[in-house]
């Protein structure tokens, strides 16, 4: 009876071991790693990945989605203030990360300060939207791998970010299931979307979205033809016949528009509330304004797509057109619930203090 006991638990025993060992030489003995990185660059890395920096628009944020903070050795120094970004109220370390430069959209293509970021000691460094020639030349510059990723279409939800996930996550040795949980997360919630106004009748209601960032916070004229939000609704805006993305209108086309429901991003609200009142006779003419129609959204666009916020948005801006579809959904909470499997934890009161929440304004 002893050895019928015993001979299996050795067996288990040795199993574990040879496991581990093989487990441990993979690693430490692992073939270099190419991978065709968003700009359609070859990039061989040494792995395993320990230790990363994120430059660039929404960088930070993308290994934030994929659980990959505890990797990140050095930030830009935009990313120390968190203000409209919701991947940065959720991790206040990052406050205290070694800073690499100083970020933010005219550093794209030059990339962060080579002396700071090889004094974090990184294995690699993810960057967005910089042109593949420069991305050579400062993976040359630094002797350390440089990754592109990518958003896609700025401004917008955009599926090539997917492309971005599933990168990272076959860098990172995430096997693909975190990239695979968010590729499932935003398409459900964008079919979700989908099929609660698909059974809506034709949408009347004129809409607008207004005070929209683009480099810096803007007014009332501050547009874009594709509103994410009124994308996944079905929702047409005012703006719809113009040319171009991201628009600054006339202001008295706005008036000649007058929409029934005006929603103002609330990174410009600041700017609008000073507009008020340098030039109430102008919203005085607005129906939205006088008939209290006028509601405030979470600022979507900050240093690129929040794609969470945008999401969040949406929910909303669905329980404001259509109640009745949306009359299970707590606006507040489901932003709540997008942030935490996002980042970690809500994010939601941060950007509330910041900005207001939702709700009608002015």
């Amino acid at each position: 009876m002893k050895i019928g006991t015993f001979a299996p638990k050795r067996i288990l025993a040795f199993g574990a071991a040879l496991a581990l060992f093989w487990i441990t030489s993979s690693v430490v003995g692992a073939e270099p790693l190419t991978v065709t990185d968003l700009a359609g660059r070859s990039v061989t890395i040494d792995l395993p990945v320990k230790r990363i920096v994120c430059a660039g628009p929404g960088a930070l944020r993308l290994v934030v989605y994929m659980n990959q903070t505890g990797k990140v050795v050095g930030v830009e120094e935009m990313e120390k203030d968190p203000t409209g970004r919701p991947y940065a109220y959720a991790h206040p370390e990052f406050k205290s990360l070694p800073t690499i430069g100083p970020g933010g959209p005219a550093y794209i293509d030059r990339g962060p300060d080579p002396e700071a970021t090889l004094a974090c000691k990184p294995d690699l460094l993810f960057v967005t939207y910089m042109q593949g020639q420069n991305a050579e030349k400062l993976q040359n510059k630094l002797g350390v791998p440089v990754v592109v990723l990518s958003y896609g279409h700025l401004a917008t939800f955009d599926e090539t970010v997917f492309d971005s996930f599933e990168l990272i996550g076959r860098i990172m040795g995430c096997n693909d299931r975190r990239a695979d949980a968010l590729v499932e997360f935003f398409t459900q919630m964008k079919q979700d979307l989908f099929e609660r106004t698909a059974a809506v009748s034709e949408h009347r209601q004129k809409v607008y979205v207004g005070g929209i960032g683009h480099k810096g916070s803007h007014g009332i004229d501050s547009t874009l033809k594709s509103y994410p939000p009124f994308e996944f609704l079905g929702v047409k805006s005012v703006v719809e016949g113009l040319k171009g993305d991201h628009i600054f209108i006339d202001r008295e086309k706005l008036l000649e528009w007058d929409p029934d429901v005006i929603f103002i991003d609330g990174g410009g609200r600041h700017l609008i509330q000073a507009d008020i009142e340098k030039n109430p006779h102008f919203y005085k003419h607005l129906s939205a304004f006088k008939q209290g129609r006028v509601y405030l959204t979470l600022p979507y666009n900050h240093y690129t797509t929040n794609l969470g916020t945008c999401f969040a948005n949406a929910y909303y801006v669905g329980t404001v057109l259509y109640p009745e579809a949306f009359k299970d959904i707590d606006p507040e909470k489901k932003a709540n619930d997008i942030y935490k499997f996002l980042l970690g934890k809500g994010a939601y009161d941060d950007m509330k203090r910041s900005f207001g929440g939702y709700g009608p304004i002015f």
